[in-house]
């Protein structure tokens, strides 16, 4: 009897446990988003989670800390806190707060360690209105408006609108800069500048401009289907499905970088699928996938029971799962040379540098050659929603130097 009634606590124990390591998974996706399910099916992603130890790399000496969901910095050599992944179109937007006397700025398309403003990026500059190019201004190249009211004692908003060659600044809501390039500078990395004084930033979101549609939402057009494999792709009501499996849907086009965005549902737990990329035309799913599946280890969402969607499969786990099965997520995929990243509903889950040697077959090493999307039929319990496919090639870098 004894024995049962322990049996029976034991039980209950680690239920208990697992129910509690579910739910403090849970926060943890909670903490680490502060962005709205709307934003994110919109298409925006979060740049900072919160960690600068992830998507984010230090260009030189400071005093750099994240706290509360903050970025600050205030001491150190000057130079930039700069992201990992390289953007190019994009609206990017962000909140500061600095002292009357900080000079700092936030950095686009710009290279780690900017030599001249007006040449190898764009600074969009915190500073005084003293200064040649107050806050909102395009350092060396366009001096903006004045802010008509400035309260450091509290939060700003900044947007910056870098698509093609114009470069459009608001802050709080009042357009301070409008610029055109000639020579507009291609990819680069969003960074945060320690120049002098205390600043802060928070909540750094990206949307990633012109992207195009890859597929129409009424037939399998721009796709090569493969009939003497066992998976079904159909169309209805804007709607890709794939039932069965294995077999792959393959783009009629080649991407090498590029940035994508699609939405996928799961329509039972624990399916499996991927897209693939980098594809070597033809030949059965040989590319890098990016992973579809929302299972968990013990409900804990840090444990991905196989990769986690977003993960680079065999390559790169997803740091956390964040979509749910039988529920729509959207997926952003930026490839850029060697480095891959992914965001699932905006939150970034994977960021990856293949390291290997380069080789014309992915299976065997770095693959840098443009390729053919595909999109996996798994095995014969595949059930798997796509809409919305969305894609552009990343622009290359103006070379200045």
């Amino acid at each position: 009897m004894r024995i049962a009634v322990f049996l029976v606590l034991l039980v209950v124990s680690f239920q208990t446990n697992c129910e509690t390591n579910k739910l403090a998974a849970q926060d943890e996706v909670k903490k680490t988003s502060q962005i709205t399910k709307n934003d994110a099916f919109n298409g925006w992603i979060n740049l900072f989670h919160g960690d600068i130890e992830y998507g984010w790399r230090a260009a030189t000496k400071a005093n750099w800390s994240a706290e509360n969901h903050e970025i600050t910095v205030s001491e150190g050599e000057v130079g930039l806190l700069r992201t990992t992944t390289q953007f190019d179109d994009f609206t990017l937007r962000l909140q500061f707060k600095a002292t009357p006397e900080t000079n700092s700025g936030v950095f686009i398309r710009t290279s780690p360690q900017p030599k001249n403003p007006a040449k190898d990026c764009y600074e969009i500059n915190i500073a005084p209105e003293s200064n040649p190019f107050p806050t909102g201004s395009i350092v060396g190249r366009h001096k903006g408006q004045v802010l008509k009211s400035f309260d450091y004692a509290q939060w700003h908003s900044m947007e910056i609108a870098s698509i093609n060659d114009r470069i459009e600044v608001s802050v709080d809501g009042q357009k301070i800069s409008s610029y055109h390039d000639p020579k507009p500078l291609g990819k680069g990395f969003i960074g945060l500048q320690l120049n002098s004084g205390l600043i802060k930033f928070r909540n750094i979101q990206l949307k990633p401009e012109n992207l195009a549609s890859m597929f129409d939402g009424r037939s399998l057009a721009g796709w090569k289907s493969y009939p003497e494999f066992k998976s079904q792709f159909k169309v209805n009501e804007g709607v890709l499905n794939v039932k069965d499996g294995p077999g792959m849907l393959e783009s009629r086009n080649r991407y090498r970088n590029f940035v994508m965005q699609l939405k996928v549902k799961t329509n039972a737990p624990n399916l499996n699928s991927g897209i693939f990329f980098r594809c070597i035309p033809g030949e059965k799913m040989n590319g890098y996938e990016s992973q579809i599946h929302n299972g968990i280890v013990e409900g804990d969402r840090t444990k991905p029971k196989d990769c986690g969607t977003g993960g680079i499969f065999r390559r790169k786990n997803a740091r956390m799962v964040v979509g749910d099965d039988q529920q729509w997520l959207i997926k952003t995929i930026i490839v850029d040379g060697p480095h891959v990243a992914t965001w699932v509903n905006g939150q970034q889950v994977c960021d990856w540098t293949d390291k290997r040697k380069k080789d014309p077959n992915p299976r065997r090493g770095l693959r840098l050659d443009a390729g053919t999307i595909m999109i996996q039929g798994h095995d014969p319990t595949t059930d798997i929603d796509f809409k919305d496919l969305r894609i552009r090639e990343i622009c290359d870098r103006w070379k200045t130097e």
